[in-house]
């Protein structure tokens, strides 16, 4: 690693990596996992610098790289019992927190977050992270497809699945009010 690369390995840590904690920590759920996630993608980003289409945006590759990586060790966890479980999102969401009231600040705010929470971690990989980057991120359902490397109609069917079990987990108190 000469100096010129590694100060463009600096300069892409610097520029993203707070988006990319954020984003990790609301898909794996757990801060040391969230921190493992987004040093394996700079690294896998740093390895593939060379392959990097300029006209393309850098935010939207490094993206994808973290939602393959976020995948990977999600995957990986459910294959490893003896792996602790993830923090409930109530227990991170003062870190991840904006001013801005988007639905994980909603639905902590009405006492909900253990029940998406459980929902969660009843999810698979792929339905987590989609859930996370449309209902979290806010992202379209294309940008989803493109970012996780499956067709439209995938992405909508993982989300809706994902959907589904957070409602399941809510239904016992939308029918107590």
């Amino acid at each position: 690693m000469n100096d010129d690369d590694l100060d463009v390995f600096l300069s892409l840590v610097e520029g993203h990596r707070s988006y990319m904690y954020n984003l990790a920590l609301r898909m794996t759920g757990n801060e040391q996992d969230a921190k493992d996630v987004v040093q394996e993608a700079l690294i896998a980003g740093y390895l593939n610098l060379a392959g990097f289409e300029q006209r393309a945006d850098l935010r939207t590759w490094l993206n994808r790289i973290l939602v393959n990586c976020a995948l990977d060790h999600l995957r990986r966890r459910r294959r490893r019992p003896d792996v602790s479980e993830p923090r409930p999102l109530s227990d991170v969401i003062d870190i991840v927190a904006s001013s801005a009231p988007d639905p994980e600040r909603l639905v902590a705010s009405a006492g909900w977050g253990q029940q998406v929470s459980t929902a969660m971690d009843g999810m698979s990989p792929l339905e987590r992270v989609t859930f996370a980057l449309r209902h979290f991120e806010g992202r379209s359902i294309s940008e989803i497809a493109q970012a996780v490397g499956i067709s439209h109609n995938a992405a909508k069917q993982h989300i809706f699945r994902a959907v589904r079990k957070v409602r399941l987990a809510l239904e016992p108190h939308w029918s107590g009010r």
